[in-house]
């Protein structure tokens, strides 16, 4: 590693380069929202006048600098933006631009994503206590050990292909899933059948809200069970994995609230509309409705029917309080219609395919993330070495 230099941060990139962005001109704005935790590329994006916040362009690296986002990993690249085109976001970025003789663009990004940068970053937080921010000018000045610029490239290289076999299986299941939902939309609202009948949503599956179990007991908490919380649900068809997990003392503390595999979850608290599909056996928090189907075959016709009652739900949890709430009664009243049973069964038929697929890439983008994030700290170091 001798060829390694250790250099300020400030001398080998650009820290927020100034960009010109008239007032009240139209742009494209990404949003703290749309920086998903550990993940390369925004979800998204908004198109909005100009009226103040961070400027950028492509080939930016996008670091949130308070908490707690800095430390659930929201840092991104942006590559969504025409030549010369600038964005803007959050005042709370710090935006990193490559130097081009000292560094790569798309190395910056996996070294802003390192812990060798986090670590120094969220060290240098001050401020009041949930509104602490990066002191810039100490990341700036702080020395990091680099790699010259051919290994940079060729570091780039292996995590930026994992990065984009992860976003081609994200980009095809979004396509799966938008195929599942154009066929129930034809089946089920296009082609309706007057004689259908309107039953409630319990008639079709036992309704459990889910309960965090005691705080002040550490030993309901531990590796055994995951316990399912709204951002787990963020973006998830299936749910496989979750930020926390219960022991299975915590478990047996409330075993009524233990949901099986192929559960249908509804955020019903706050956030109020998002569904997903546990993959396996869980607990939730209780701002989730848990639909467990009577009838297996059920599952997908269920999920689809509470995608497709976003508006519904939200107009049911509004209920004049400040914060969205759509209680378990009122979500078990919900009305939706009871199709023949061989036309529920052949749709499950053609659209389980769809589903199945969607499932086994998610569990391809588990090892793809687990390889990368495994690989990622030890090129930054040098402890692995790539050739060049």
């Amino acid at each position: 590693m001798s060829e390694w230099k250790l250099v300020t941060l400030g001398s080998v990139c650009f820290i927020n380069p100034k960009e010109s962005l008239a007032k009240g001109m139209i742009a494209k704005k990404v949003g703290m929202e749309y920086l998903q935790p550990f993940t390369k590329n925004p979800i998204g994006h908004d198109v909005e006048a100009y009226n103040g916040g961070t400027k950028f362009r492509n080939g930016d690296t996008l670091v949130a600098r308070i908490t707690p986002c800095l430390e659930n990993g929201k840092t991104c690249y942006i590559s969504n933006l025409s030549n010369d085109e600038i964005a803007f976001g959050s005042t709370e970025y710090i935006v990193l631009r490559e130097k081009p003789t000292h560094t790569d663009k798309e190395f910056l990004y996996y070294f802003a994503r390192s812990d060798l940068f986090r670590d120094v970053a969220i060290a240098s937080m001050t401020g009041s206590s949930g509104r602490q921010r990066v002191q810039t000018d100490v990341v700036i000045n702080h020395e990091f050990n680099i790699p010259p610029l051919p290994e940079q490239k060729a570091i780039a290289s292996v995590l930026s292909s994992l990065d984009d076999k992860i976003d081609l299986l994200h980009r095809q299941n979004k396509t799966l899933e938008a195929m599942a939902e154009t066929l129930f939309q034809q089946w089920f609202v296009e082609e309706a059948k007057e004689d259908w009948e309107q039953i409630n949503l319990s008639k079709l599956g036992e309704i459990v809200c889910g309960k965090t179990p005691s705080k002040k007991n550490a030993l309901f908490f531990g590796i055994d069970i995951p316990f399912l919380k709204i951002p787990d649900m963020h973006g998830k068809v299936f749910v496989t994995k979750t930020e926390d997990q219960l022991s299975l003392k915590g478990s047996d503390s409330q075993i009524k609230k233990l949901i099986p595999e192929g559960s249908i979850c509804v955020s019903c608290i706050a956030t109020v509309g998002l569904v997903s599909i546990t993959a396996k056996a869980m607990h939730t928090n209780q701002q989730i409705n848990s639909i467990i189907p009577f009838n297996k075959k059920h599952k997908f016709y269920l999920y689809l029917t509470m995608k497709s009652r976003y508006e519904e739900l939200q107009n049911l949890a509004s209920g004049g309080t400040a914060t969205l709430n759509l209680n378990t009664s009122n979500f078990s009243k919900i009305e939706v219609p009871l199709p023949k049973e061989d036309v529920l069964y052949n749709f499950d038929l053609i659209v389980s395919g769809y589903f199945y697929k969607i499932e086994s890439n998610y569990n391809q983008i588990q090892t793809l993330e687990k390889l990368r994030d495994t690989l990622l700290p030890k090129l930054m170091s040098g402890e692995v070495r790539v050739q060049y």
